[in-house]
């Protein structure tokens, strides 16, 4: 059996259908059928009884062979609905012959095959065609009788419409079906849709939660591990600056307790305020002399240099900067062989660049801590570039080390006085100095 689709109008729904198969609507239960074929039979019968003087008289054989003959084939008009709808038409032209008067009663079987065919048959024109040819042979049929008179004539309107009229009821039932289904199928899959994105959401939220947790938590046990390891080389040697990087190891560890304690009560917080707020504001380049502090005293020299007037950034923005530079300079801490790194700012070209290296290290000084298999810290970097509509880029440098670049848009520059009196970024001073007006080894 040929296998064919047909499409909805203005839907698109695609409905599984054959030449000779419904178009995806549920078979109608055999009480329903039986109701069907019985009604026609009846129907049919009774316009036997007419006659031309609109006399009425006990149905002759003609018309009970007729509707016999015709409903017999009614039940496979599903299967063959253009063979059933020739035959019954040509059963309707051989009415009159029989003695019997040509009306839309003695043609009701034709009228049940011609509904029946715009619903199965495939195709809209050809569904189209053969009503319309039944519709002509029926009332072409009406001047067999003998001469034409004026009732005859209006028989034959009748006659010619009532095969159009089936059709276009079952052309009717026809696209509400097709419709219905369309939206059965849209609903289904907005359903999938709304389970997809829904998958989406908390694929993307376990990924934010696992980069909040890497860039708050991995940075300070990156510098406990970075003291303990200076601690340790200089344990017999230099007592004192032992002591000093245990003192510092111990503060390390306990300011990773305390963002560890926060980030795990925000994860718990269900929004019903059943959790305390964070504490102060998210980080930004406020906070970027203290971040460079705790580098110092893991026993890492960092030259910070900021380019063009600074400017006040937006929220995520400032976030992205600060966790970029602490991020980076942890890489430094844990991969790189020296001890020295450079942080940039340049404010020009209406963004942010950010740059971080270091020197690819130097002879002397505490063992690195290269030896660490590779995390997420340049995934989580690009990320977070990315979420604010920047770019990030890194690798190595050809003269040694390794290079971060980072740039993030700015918002639009205001007029130079309110850029000047309110668009220092916080923690800076001026072009190529930190805090305190110190340049250079921070």
């Amino acid at each position: 059996m040929r296998t064919s689709v047909i499409r909805a109008p203005r839907l698109g729904r695609v409905l599984p259908t054959s030449d000779t198969a419904d178009t995806g609507a549920p078979r109608p239960g055999r009480g329903r059928e039986t109701a069907v074929v019985a009604a026609a039979f009846v129907v049919c019968l009774l316009g036997g009884t007419v006659r031309v003087e609109d006399t009425l008289s006990a149905p002759p054989l003609a018309a009970w062979l007729l509707a016999l003959v015709c409903c017999a084939v009614l039940p496979a008009r599903r299967r063959r609905p253009l063979a059933v709808l020739a035959f019954t038409t040509a059963a309707g032209v051989a009415a009159q012959p029989l003695g019997l008067l040509l009306s839309p009663l003695v043609i009701a079987p034709a009228l049940v095959a011609a509904h029946a065919c715009t619903l199965h048959v495939h195709g809209e024109r050809r569904a189209a065609g053969a009503v319309t040819l039944a519709a002509v042979a029926l009332a072409g049929s009406v001047p067999l009788a003998g001469d034409l008179s004026w009732r005859d004539a209006s028989r034959m309107g009748v006659v010619a419409a009532a095969p159009l009229v089936a059709g276009l009821v079952g052309h009717a039932v026809r696209t509400r079906r097709a419709y219905l289904a369309a939206v059965e199928e849209r609903a289904r899959r907005a359903e999938e849709s709304r389970e997809l994105e829904a998958r989406r959401r908390v694929a993307e939220e376990r990924v934010r939660i696992a980069r909040e947790l890497h860039d708050l938590v991995a940075h300070q046990i990156t510098l406990a591990s970075a003291q303990a390891t200076v601690a340790a080389h200089f344990f017999d040697s230099r007592p004192e600056q032992t002591r000093v990087s245990l003192r510092e190891l111990v503060e390390t560890t306990g300011h990773a307790l305390d963002e560890l304690r926060a980030t795990v009560g925000l994860l718990r917080q269900t929004g019903d305020g059943d959790a305390a707020a964070p504490e102060g504001p998210a980080p930004g380049l406020a906070r970027l002399p203290d971040l460079l502090e705790s580098f110092r005293r893991a026993g890492l020299e960092v030259t910070v240099r900021e380019d063009g007037r600074a400017r006040a950034l937006p929220p995520g923005v400032d976030l992205t900067a600060y966790r970029i530079v602490q991020e980076a300079l942890t890489n430094v801490t844990k991969h790189a062989a020296g001890r020295g790194a450079r942080v940039g700012l340049d404010w020009g070209g209406g963004r942010l660049t950010v740059t971080v290296s270091d020197d690819g290290g130097a002879p002397g000084g505490p063992p690195a801590l290269s030896d660490r298999p590779p995390g997420y810290g340049l995934i989580g970097m690009r990320e977070r570039a990315a979420a604010v509509g920047g770019e990030l880029t890194a690798g190595p440098r050809p003269e040694g080390g390794f290079l971060v670049t980072a740039r993030l848009p700015l918002p639009p520059a205001r007029d130079p006085a309110a850029a000047g009196a309110e668009g220092r970024a916080p923690g800076t001073t001026g072009t190529g100095r930190t805090d305190g007006g110190i340049e250079g080894t921070t």
